[in-house]
């Protein structure tokens, strides 16, 4: 492209700004791009998903610096505005006014002007900041996935009484702690059933016999609140 057109007359003023400011960005931004992912990808640190999501979370703040100092122009192109075109995307006309970078001086004016580059900055950036934003998207699925197929390495056994269990049962259903209130007492019995390999048995006819206590209707749960306010006051208790 660089061979072609500097050999080649533009017709008018008008199809020179849409090349540089249209055409040749499309082309540059990818170069721009898949440049910066190498190298964001080669300076990557070994280390778990914390170090990782630092990492990345760092190069989208060098994006957002980009945006900081750049925020005159972006709003600029973003806008559509085509004012200063005349300005930022014909050969030989920049302005030493407008605090131009200055790489812009080493550049060959045969096939640059002083914004064309900006413009594939701009797009290579929109590009950078999604595979950035994907990066650690994956990372935050890893980490879920990882800890929903995580086993616990010690087996828990209920070493209490079945009906202490039934009785805690009915209190969390009544609560609806579970699915938002939503789940069925047979389902959270199974569960239990399941998680303590324990059978309930008839846990239905044994709620009638804890409602029938003459003392205290819930004797286990009681005794759990005691236990948890004397662990509470005791002032030796290491957490």
């Amino acid at each position: 492209m660089k061979n072609l057109i500097s050999k080649f007359k533009f017709k008018s003023e008008t199809e020179e700004i849409q090349f540089f400011k249209e055409i040749k960005p499309q082309f540059s931004s990818k170069l721009i791009y898949n440049n910066m992912i190498y190298k964001i990808e080669m300076k990557r640190p070994n280390g778990g998903s914390r170090i990782l999501k630092k990492y990345y979370n760092n190069e989208l703040l060098k994006l957002k610096a980009f945006f900081d100092n750049e925020l005159e122009f972006y709003q600029y192109y973003r806008s559509g505005s085509t004012y200063l075109d005349y300005k930022y995307f014909l050969r030989g006309k920049f302005d030493i006014k407008m605090a131009l970078d200055s790489y812009y001086f080493e550049t060959d004016k045969t096939f640059s002007t002083s914004h064309d580059f900006k413009v594939a900055r701009i797009l290579a950036n929109d590009l950078i900041q999604l595979y950035l934003e994907n990066q650690i998207i994956m990372i935050d699925n890893k980490d879920s996935c990882e800890k929903s197929q995580r086993k616990p390495n010690i087996k828990m056994t209920w070493t209490s009484s079945k009906v202490s269990l039934i009785e805690l049962m009915y209190a969390l259903h009544t609560k609806g702690v579970f699915n938002n209130g939503a789940a069925d007492l047979k389902d959270i019995a199974e569960y239990f059933e399941h998680v303590f390999e324990i059978d309930l048995g008839q846990y239905r006819r044994a709620f009638l016999e804890i409602r029938a206590r003459k003392n205290e209707n819930t004797k286990f749960i009681t005794t759990l609140n005691e236990a948890l306010l004397k662990r509470m006051e005791s002032s030796d208790e290491v957490i």
